[in-house]
């Protein structure tokens, strides 16, 4: 059933698929951000040149550890790796020179190719909060995720409008067994979406389940030459490659689909304490990781990633939105730039337990950091509580809609003569006001960012209301969204096809929670 659904696909795509896709419901979503506005940079030339050539005696000098895969120490002892044991050494020019052969940007493809992003350039991608065990919303309160909470998370993501992406591991959903509940977690993502996607990073095997999978949605043909997958390989920082992050990374590269190669950094436990000590660590570990990926396959596309937080000296709890996270987040900018390769990092960072001040100006830190620092894949962006620990529905809303001041801040300043407003100027004059001339009747629709959450009502009309904080009003929207939500729609033999594969799959094994 599965093979005769990808024949009649066909190499085109499928006719009824895009037919079915012309016909569906659909709800606005901003295109992907291209800044118009300067990166913010705060190394020197020189502090670059020490930190690159630190890296690179890292990686000759100490190494990196590739434990339990006998292919991938075969892979660098051809390249010309000193390998020991289960360590690499890697000559000095050698990682930088396989880097070379990964593109500087690419597309990834969506099932609706108007929602297809680029990341890579002046491009920012924006995708949701991914790995939390844990949910919380105002009714429920924190609890274990489940497969609806997921289905939930997807819907509320595919609806936002500022929202680019569908992401992977929104949340972890626990009701269902951890060697199958990836199948459940990618059928989400594309039938109840038409944004790009992330695969699964687990397990080898469920990496090429992920791909099994998108050529059913997308054809074989066209998944063997396009990426239409972004998915998240983690460093065990300090300079560890394990085995099972690297088998889905090497399923990927071999199949040309997408990675972002991330060290999973928390200062002063993971990494230095200091800025340019963790940007050495940091670009060694993506050196090597990158330099491996285009090892399984040259000219594999990959993301230089960094997910950079702090800690706190008295409690040993990480700490978000912080100055010198921040400071590790520009320079990583500028060492992926130097590289020439797409970045990731940022994202909506706090610490709190509630979606309160304390997430609200962490948060507002680590977004307004992220765009200054010149990201091109932004994980993370909307809904993250709890150093990551909790997907909260109140707070997915409310960073979602803050998304929507990244896309004006990068929009920059208009100059051209609509702009100028000269005409406006002479017609009011001295003593006079905007409010009804020309010029404003014709740009007040899109002349500013207007939020779909936040309150600015006098405050009579807001003390009647109920007089309701930004947490309830965010209930209100998260709760219109899923209520107004409706599935895209799906070729029939596509999805009848997917049905199969995830129910076939499911019944080969026993569940295991382990």
């Amino acid at each position: 059933m599965v093979e005769a659904a990808t024949r009649r696909r066909g190499r085109g795509g499928g006719g009824a698929a895009r037919r079915a896709e012309r016909s569906a419901v659909s709800f606005e979503t901003a295109r992907f951000i291209e800044r118009n506005i300067p990166n913010f940079e705060v190394l020197t030339e020189e502090a670059l040149e020490i930190i690159e050539h630190n890296a690179e005696t890292v990686l000759e000098e100490i190494g990196v550890n590739f434990p339990d895969n006998p292919a991938a120490l075969d892979r660098w002892r051809e390249a010309g790796a000193d390998v020991s044991g289960e360590r690499v050494r890697i000559p000095r020019g050698l990682a930088r020179k396989l880097c070379a052969t990964a593109p500087s940007s690419y597309t990834q493809h969506a099932r609706n190719p108007a929602r297809s992003v680029e990341v890579g350039g002046k491009n920012l991608v924006l995708a949701p909060v991914y790995g939390p065990p844990f949910v919380r919303d105002a009714d429920g309160g924190r609890r274990y995720a489940t497969m609806e909470d997921f289905r939930n998370f997807v819907k509320l993501g595919y609806m936002s409008k500022w929202l680019h992406h569908s992401g992977g591991t929104v949340c972890e959903p626990t009701d269902v067994a951890v060697n199958k509940r990836h199948l459940d977690m990618l059928h989400a993502h594309m039938t109840l979406s038409d944004k790009p996607f992330m695969g699964s990073v687990t397990e080898p095997s469920r990496a090429r389940d992920s791909v099994e999978m998108a050529e059913i949605v997308f054809g074989k043909d066209f998944v063997t030459r396009k990426t239409v997958m972004t998915s998240l390989i983690n460093i065990n920082s300090p300079m560890t490659f394990d085995d099972v992050m690297m088998g889905a990374l090497e399923v990927y590269a071999q199949s040309n689909q997408a990675c972002i190669i991330s060290p999973f950094i928390v200062g002063g436990a993971m990494a230095p304490v200091s800025v340019a000590g963790t940007l050495t660590q940091v670009l060694a570990e993506v050196l090597a990781g990158i330099a491996y990926s285009q090892l399984c396959r040259e000219g594999a596309p990959v993301i230089m990633g960094a997910f950079v937080t702090s800690i706190d000296m008295n409690s040993g709890a990480p700490t978000f939105g912080t100055p010198e996270a921040a400071h590790i987040t520009y320079g990583a900018g500028q060492l992926a730039r130097r590289l020439g390769l797409p970045f990731r990092s940022a994202g909506s960072f706090c610490g709190s337990k509630l979606p309160d001040a304390q997430a609200a100006y962490e948060t507002a830190n680590s977004l307004n950091m992220g765009l200054l620092a010149g990201v091109n894949f932004m994980l993370h962006a909307c809904g993250w509580l709890e150093g990551g620990l909790v997907s909260s529905y109140e707070k997915f809303v409310m960073d979602a809609d803050q998304l929507g001041t990244l896309h004006h801040l990068a929009a920059g300043v208009q100059v051209d003569e609509n702009a100028q407003a000269m005409d406006a100027i002479r017609e009011v004059g001295p003593g006079g006001h905007y409010l009804g001339c020309a010029h404003t009747q014709a740009n007040f629709k899109n002349a500013f960012w207007k939020s779909d959450v936040l309150d600015y009502k006098p405050f009579e009309t807001w003390e009647d209301e109920g007089a309701r904080d930004t947490a309830q009003l965010a209930t209100l929207r998260v709760k219109k969204l899923l209520a107004d939500y409706q599935q895209p729609a799906m070729d029939p033999a596509i999805r009848e096809a997917l049905d199969a594969y995830v129910a076939e799959k499911k019944a080969a094994e026993p569940d295991s929670f382990m």
